[in-house]
């Protein structure tokens, strides 16, 4: 007998509390096995394809492609059972909570009996939440059940087809009448079987969020959209297009309906000032990853008293060490080294000697907590914003180490695969604004931690070298730190020793 299950969007940890559905990967008539990606959404930390725990046949969806579900709302439901019923004996009658049970011959060879017991047992969920996790059972290939056969009267053997039906609400587990031990969702007292939903006509060729995102926003329908990007791909441009295409129109519909509303022979000094007046102000959700960063930055800005101190320094001396280690040959060649990782390689230095900034503040024991290890964040900018990956043990690697896995965190920042654990844990920050072509910044503390080195452009500048003056490769080096855990000493200690680092990247060989 078919038993119909409902799988909630679960908890996906780090405390988030919602996601939003950017594409399903499985339509209603579907047949999916455990632990089967049926959705990818968007939190606020990650893009994540959620596997369902149950196997069976889809019957319906809850929430469309850009909806954002809490934690805890249906996601879809699904007939576990379903594709074995198909070939189980016995009519089907309507039971009384408005599900259908099947009837079986009494007695205990009944083979309706043994086939639903089979199909119980083996629909047990994995309980698993993310890919990767739990059950390691590969997944079936993709079958789809035509709606016309999920819907039909018995044949004349005897073979019982389930009826998939669409909950117009979320349902509620209650027993079945006629059938002990099997449960199916009971419908609200307002919900009735429906036919299930047409498939539609297929994925939007579009692979950026930021797209979809945009799309969104100005109430764009992609689907109408031709993409001008390979094999029909919508792009940003696209999106734009069809915005600037409905502004047109849209101030072309309001000037007509201007002149149709204003009196003949009236004067236009005479128009209503309602006609001039100016258009309605933007207004953007914060939610997603947006809205992640604006409630962390709040609350560092509002919890922790902050203080910054800045130096500039000769990177001369790095540069060429830099240029050096990438330009040999032979046993002593290797991967290329970034300047970020020989960046990062001295902070993690720095950090050994000033441990008070590797250290978070427990605000409810009024504590500091000095942490043992360094898990060195860096700030990346990508199409759905700032994200923070974290390089785990960075104390524990050297500069090529260090790089490798920078190269590699961001690569899966670029494509929005970052998982959440990959996004949180960091005990200090290193963020590199250069990028963006400034040469200094005070920079908000990545809460809870304690510190985050900024660093700007490097530049030829005038430079006081050796007594003369001479034309050098010069950055600005930035530190903000809780003024909780340490003194303006230890974070001027800190500071001083990292630009001596710069200048002179021989002093790191102490610690080497």
């Amino acid at each position: 007998m078919a038993q119909v299950l409902e799988f909630k969007l679960p908890d996906l940890g780090e405390g988030l509390t919602e996601a939003e559905i950017v594409r399903w990967l499985v339509e209603v008539g579907d047949v999916v096995a455990i632990d089967q990606p049926v959705v990818e959404v968007e939190t606020a930390k990650a893009m994540v394809e959620v596997p369902c725990p149950y196997g069976g046949v889809v019957t319906a969806r809850f929430g469309e492609e850009g909806t954002e579900l809490p934690v805890g709302a249906p996601l879809l439901t699904v007939a576990v059972g379903a594709p074995e019923g198909l070939e189980t004996p016995g009519p089907v009658t309507p039971g009384p909570s408005g599900a259908r049970n099947g009837s079986a011959p009494s007695g205990p060879s009944s083979p309706s009996s043994s086939s639903g017991s089979s199909a119980t047992e083996s629909s047990g969920g994995s309980g698993n939440v993310l890919v990767g996790y739990g059950t390691g059972a590969p997944a079936a290939r993709r079958r789809r059940i035509r709606p016309d056969r999920l819907d039909r009267t018995p044949t004349r053997s005897g073979a019982l087809t389930v009826e998939a039906a669409v909950p117009e609400a979320p349902v509620s587990e209650a027993p079945v009448s006629g059938a002990p031990g099997v449960t199916v969702p009971a419908a609200s007292s307002t919900a009735a079987p429906v036919s299930v939903a047409p498939v539609s006509e297929g994925p939007v060729p579009v692979v950026s969020p930021l797209v979809r995102r945009l799309a969104r926003q100005h109430d764009i329908e992609l689907r109408r959209l031709t993409g001008s990007g390979p094999d029909g791909l919508i792009l940003r441009a696209d999106v734009d297009r069809a915005i600037r295409q409905a502004e047109e129109a849209e101030a072309a519909k309001t000037r007509t309906a201007r002149a149709a509303a204003a009196p003949t022979g009236a004067s236009p000094a005479a128009a209503s000032p309602a006609a001039s007046a100016a258009p309605a102000a933007e207004r953007i959700p914060l939610r997603g990853v947006r809205g992640a960063v604006a409630d962390k930055l709040s609350r560092s800005r509002t919890e922790i008293p902050d203080a910054t101190c800045w130096v500039d320094a000769d990177a001369t001396e790095l540069m060429a060490v830099r240029a050096a280690m990438n330009a040999a040959t032979g046993p002593s060649a290797g991967p290329k080294v970034s300047v970020l990782a020989l960046l990062a390689r001295i902070c993690t230095a720095a950090l050994a000697r000033f441990p008070e900034l590797n250290s978070t503040v427990d605000t409810e024991a009024r504590e500091i907590v000095r942490l043992p290890g360094v898990h060195l964040g860096f700030a990346a900018q990508t199409e759905r914003g700032l994200v923070v990956p974290v390089v785990r043990d960075a104390h524990t690697r050297n500069a090529e180490s260090i790089g490798a896995e920078i190269a590699r965190l961001t690569e899966l920042a670029r494509t929005g695969k970052l998982s959440p654990a990959q996004l949180t844990g960091g005990t200090f920050t290193l963020n590199n604004y250069g990028v963006f072509g400034v040469d200094g910044s005070t920079p908000i503390i990545n809460h809870p931690e304690a510190a985050m080195l900024g660093v700007g452009r490097i530049m030829p500048k005038p430079w006081v070298h050796q007594g003369e003056l001479a034309v050098r490769q010069v950055v600005q080096l930035s530190l903000t730190f809780d003024h909780r855990v340490c003194d303006g000493g230890t974070a001027g200690g800190f500071l001083r020793y990292v630009a001596d680092c710069v200048e002179q990247p021989a002093v790191l060989l102490r610690t080497l």
